[in-house]
């Protein structure tokens, strides 16, 4: 069975690792705090959750998914990471994060600035437009009736549709966009990010989605 690691563990990260054991993943959660800060967390996910740093996360991991501040990813394990598919659950808040001007321009987006910071791994955006709560709340079986649909983006088309196959295992339809510079379709403040969509709508919320500059 796959295990997945985790480059931050907080609202985002600790559900999708809730997700991941229930159906019978193999987890391996860091953050930025170190390993014993993270043993409740453990403890409630059971025998297929340990902690680590975030560079053991990234060796254990056959999927890493990170979900952490952009400042963070200056101190990603990026040769731990070499070669693995790394799922980008960021967004940019200038609030947060400060300015960063090639995004403030959208000259790039998070998830390809993220695949230049980490060139030998194969970065896929996805789950950055749904609330944490939301992705056990969400959550239904492949064919239910308004079963929420996500999206992915990435370059390697390969690891796009196992990232798809992975949202479909967590209960959600995949919505494929295509390529990374794609993914400001359902960033922050577009009609995509926040409200429960299906296929359809999803569709026509990124058809609709214009950029901040465009505004």
């Amino acid at each position: 069975m796959t295990t997945i690691g985790f480059i931050g563990s907080g609202h985002i990260g600790s559900q999708l690792a809730r997700l991941a054991v229930a159906r019978g993943y193999d987890v391996v959660l860091s953050n930025s705090r170190g390993p014993e800060t993270l043993q409740t967390l453990v403890a409630e996910l059971g025998e297929h959750a340990r902690a680590a740093t975030p560079a053991e996360a990234a060796a254990a991991g056959e999927i890493v998914v990170v979900t952490t501040p952009l400042a963070a990813e200056a101190t990603l394990p990026v040769e731990q990471l070499a070669g693995k598919i790394v799922i980008d659950t960021n967004n940019y808040y200038p609030q947060r994060d400060g300015h960063i001007a090639e995004l403030d321009d959208e000259s790039t987006t998070v998830a390809e600035r993220l695949q230049k910071a980490l060139p030998t791994s194969h970065v896929v955006k996805a789950f950055n437009h749904i609330g944490a709560a939301d992705l056990t709340r969400h959550s239904l079986p492949t064919g239910a009736p308004d079963r929420r649909a996500l999206i992915v983006a990435g370059d390697d088309a390969d690891a796009r549709a196992r990232v798809a196959a992975l949202i479909d295992e967590f209960g959600f339809d995949a919505v494929d966009i295509g390529e990374l510079a794609e993914g400001w379709r359902a960033q922050r403040d577009t009609p995509a990010y926040g409200p429960r969509l299906d296929v359809a709508a999803l569709r026509d919320a990124l058809a609709a989605a214009k950029r901040y500059r465009d505004r």
